[in-house]
């Protein structure tokens, strides 16, 4: 197996340049398309021989799943292959930063680019769950923000289709402890109410700038999504975006938004966005919305740059595979 590092040329086409981001299975490197000639990033998948197979199995899926989706606030899949033994994705590469590294330097962010962060991510999973994949990873590490305020979804990695039974071990329950919704901390299978929920706690946590739901450990963490309200949001929230992420955060899924293109329509994209969308596809309930035009979305404003070359950017908390049992006891 060839060693990842600067330089390394993979299927023939794509040469690695510098790593940007890792993540639970992967690492994320910037590279050159040498027959395009255009600037990608490349995810090689880790070497881990204990989960090689399942991690292999995940990110074939990633491959399909992402390149199924066409929108301007999801990740673009441009290639997938495997050379001597390393498995590799190439996707667009987003100029500017993870929403969890915006948080992280700037703190609590105005309820506008709230407001317009949340509409697009929503817009991304209407697109995702419209053609039935939940994403069951909504975190704020894999929603990318361009400099220009354009909001990326990406990292189908642990994405399910909904007609079909994920690759995960016995007991195995996947998601990220921070975000992830009751209904997934006590075993139940995820669904599009569950990426809405995960898309509330992410809202609630660019209001205050900290994670809603830490208890310092992921047993304890995953199980204040169950028994556990939110802190109070400030008086400073307007009335109609607190009232969008306290349906969000509905502990029983059947309370939450009916789909992701319903979230989107009450944060004020214009009715004309959702034209020809089939509402009623996206968590499997009666959708109730009538196209009442809205005003569009305030744009976000620009972000820091990118780290400089050579320097990695901060890796964001792992999802984490906990047992079901552990969660119950």
């Amino acid at each position: 197996m060839q060693r990842l590092e600067a330089g390394l040329r993979l299927g023939d086409r794509y040469v690695l340049q510098e790593r940007i981001a890792s993540g639970g299975m992967a690492d994320v490197w910037s590279g050159l398309d040498d027959v395009l000639q255009r600037l990608v990033a490349v995810k090689v998948m880790r070497a881990d021989p204990e989960n090689e197979e399942i991690f292999a199995e995940r990110f074939r899926d990633e491959a399909l799943h992402s390149a199924a989706l066409m929108h301007t606030n999801i990740t673009t899949v441009f290639d997938y292959g495997e050379d001597d033994h390393l498995t590799y994705l190439v996707m667009e590469l987003v100029a500017g930063q993870p929403l969890s590294a915006v948080i992280r330097e700037q703190g609590a962010l105005t309820p506008e680019v709230v407001r317009s962060v949340l509409a697009q991510a929503a817009l991304a999973l209407g697109t995702a769950h419209e053609a039935g994949v939940v994403h069951r990873d909504v975190k704020p590490a894999n929603i990318l923000v361009r400099e220009d305020g354009v909001v990326k979804l990406t990292d189908f990695g642990i994405a399910r289709a909904m007609d079909a039974i994920g690759h995960t071990r016995v007991g195995e329950m996947l998601g990220t402890p921070n975000y992830i919704s009751p209904e997934q901390a006590v075993g139940e299978q995820a669904t599009g109410a569950s990426d809405l929920y995960a898309l509330g706690v992410v809202a609630h946590e660019m209001l205050t700038g900290t994670r809603p739901f830490d208890r310092g450990t992921p047993i304890a963490t995953a199980l204040s999504h169950v028994n556990e309200p939110p802190p109070p949001l400030g008086d400073d929230v307007p009335v109609d975006l607190r009232a969008v992420i306290d349906t969000l955060l509905e502990k029983d899924p059947t309370k939450r938004p009916a789909n992701a293109h319903d979230v989107a329509a009450l944060l004020g994209v214009a009715s004309a966005e959702l034209t020809g969308l089939d509402l009623d596809l996206a968590a499997g309930v009666p959708s109730g919305y009538v196209g009442t035009p809205l005003t569009p979305i305030t744009p976000l404003t620009p972000v820091k740059a990118a780290p400089p070359a050579g320097e990695r950017a901060p890796v964001d908390e792992p999802t984490v595979a906990a047992r079901r049992e552990d969660l119950l006891d």
